[in-house]
């Protein structure tokens, strides 16, 4: 048995949590963030500009932090022993999120599947999301252009097909979703309009900020080498308030292992992530143009192309 087989928590056969009731704080960060974005839509017309300014950039915040926290850990450890309360979950977050969470998970498992690898010989990725998919040369895509051109490559129709052909049930929750989400959005409409068309590009800058926390979970990783297929960053509270993400490298080498224990899978496995050269940075992800190992890198990158 490998060092890092032993690490999974075993399923529960009572109470409500399938895995953990630390994953309480999930659900309510999540019911949380739902909270606010009503809170924020209710109250617009009643907040001084600048407090408008101080919601919109929390709001753009929290959907980075719900998709690769709250959001992300739910797709490989769904939350509740009982199937219906994972259903009621995943609709309450997709309305948190504004989006269907049955379509995030595919294409997240699909990252999985090809764990950002660089284009095949037919010149694409098993992974959508991978930094190497619109690259050049077998080079990652620029940090800037991943992130601004993102959030429109998805296409809603690819992911409702791959889903009906692999999992019909997700696919018609997805389409639950969908309808959910346009009668959420039109109702916070008839709250205030104004409002729900202010928050349109705050939306688009979470969806940014969540492509650019995902470029720096695999910028300079290795996608021949299992282990080293992520890149961590061991900021404590990082780790803290995005519920452990910063231990990316291990995730992906075991994306089973619950979130809880991704620091003990770390202690177990570090030697041998040394020895494979395991990427670390001391930022969070999204700070990750800021890393000193990632500007030493650049720097001597564009040494070399002078």
């Amino acid at each position: 048995m490998s060092a890092a087989s032993d690490h999974r928590l075993r399923r529960r056969t009572s109470g409500l949590f399938a895995w953990s009731r630390w994953d309480a704080v999930s659900v309510l960060a999540a019911l949380a963030h739902l909270a606010f974005v009503i809170w924020t839509v209710a109250g617009f017309a009643h907040r001084p500009w600048w407090g408008n300014l101080i919601c919109g950039a929390v709001f753009a915040y929290a959907a980075s932090w719900n998709i690769n926290g709250v959001a992300h850990n739910f797709i490989h450890t769904p939350y509740f022993r009982a199937r219906a309360l994972n259903d009621a979950f995943s609709l309450l977050n997709s309305l948190a999120l504004c989006t269907p969470q049955r379509f995030y998970a595919w294409v997240h498992l699909r990252h999985h599947e090809g764990n950002s690898d660089r284009p095949g010989a037919d010149g694409e990725t098993r992974d959508w999301l991978s930094i190497y998919r619109h690259g050049a040369a077998g080079e990652p895509e620029p940090v800037w252009s991943y992130v601004v051109k993102g959030v429109f490559r998805d296409d809603a129709g690819d992911i409702y097909r791959a889903l009906k052909a692999k999992r019909p049930r997700d696919a018609v929750f997805g389409r639950i979703e969908i309808g959910a989400i346009t009668a959420y959005i039109l109702a916070l409409a008839v709250i205030d309009w104004r409002a729900v068309m202010f928050l349109v590009p705050f939306y688009y800058l979470g969806e940014c900020l969540s492509q650019l926390n995902g470029y720096y979970e695999h910028y300079r990783g290795n996608p021949d080498e299992p282990i080293a297929w992520g890149v961590s960053t061991y900021a404590p509270l990082y780790n803290l308030v995005w519920f452990n993400n910063g231990h990316h490298a291990e995730h992906h080498y075991r994306p089973a292992v619950h979130w809880t224990r991704l620091p003990t899978l770390r202690r177990a496995i570090a030697q041998e992530q040394a020895a494979r050269g395991v990427h670390v940075i001391g930022t969070a992800h999204a700070l990750g143009f800021l890393a000193r190992a990632n500007r030493r890198h650049d720097a001597a990158v564009q040494e070399e192309m002078a």
